[in-house]
């Protein structure tokens, strides 16, 4: 729907439709991306954006939505997607590492999470959403400005500079209250581990609790100087 535009083009609509659906519902984002994207269009979900596929199942019926399987996911995240794939209205699609946990394990040594966890995610994450997003002009993710320090300036329409694709973060202003919100008002399924304390949910070696009080994104990467997983960055 979008191929005769060309690279300035989608950078000119990114940014206007920045501008203009600042303050909308990420309902109403998601519309209209639908409409000027159309099969274009792909939701990159880790299944701890629950509230984001949620909505877009209901606004963007049929939506595309690839999950990175890692193969170090918790079995909660992965009964998530699985009940999103089957009950709701989405097309998911798995994208799978290169190489399996053992072929790593076999290439790099056991447990490189630990030893250097950028290297993990570039190989687990970073080029499978390479490979997924490759069919696709814009792709859409739950980031919110109030995440972490690296996102308080992330618009709800922008360009992603690094792929030349437009990128799409429908909740961006929502707080944590909006979010809990919108679950309560809509009974949202979430991914089990909420009740758990898993504020914010990744891999299985990297990702912990977290106490009452303490920053959402402190159970990543705990006890490192890592916040991002380089998807974003």
């Amino acid at each position: 729907m979008t191929g005769a535009l060309t690279t300035a083009d989608l950078r000119e609509l990114a940014e206007q439709a920045g501008r203009d659906l600042e303050g909308a519902h990420p309902a109403e984002i998601l519309r209209w991306a639908v409409g000027t994207f159309g099969s274009d269009l792909v939701l990159a979900s880790s299944m701890g954006d629950e509230v984001l596929v949620h909505i877009a199942a209901e606004a963007a019926p049929g939506i595309d939505v690839i999950f990175l399987d890692t193969g170090y996911h918790f079995a909660e995240t992965l009964g998530t997607r699985d009940y999103y794939a089957d009950f709701t209205n989405i097309s998911l699609r798995t994208i799978l590492p290169l190489r399996t946990v053992a072929e790593q394990d076999a290439e790099h040594g056991a447990r490189l999470h630990d030893r250097d966890p950028n290297l993990c995610c570039a190989l687990r994450k970073v080029e499978p959403l390479e490979r997924g997003l490759a069919p696709y002009a814009a792709w859409v993710t739950g980031m919110r400005r109030e995440d972490a320090p690296t996102r308080t300036d992330i618009t709800v329409v922008g360009w992603d500079a690094k792929r030349d694709k437009v990128k799409l973060n429908p909740l961006a202003a929502w707080t944590q209250d909006d979010v809990d919100a919108y679950v309560a008002e809509h009974h949202v399924v979430l991914n089990p581990l909420r009740q758990a304390g898993y504020a914010s949910i990744g891999c299985a070696p990297c990702t912990r609790a977290v106490a009452p009080g303490e920053d959402p994104r402190a159970g990543r990467w705990s006890g490192t100087s890592k916040i991002e997983c380089g998807l974003h960055t």
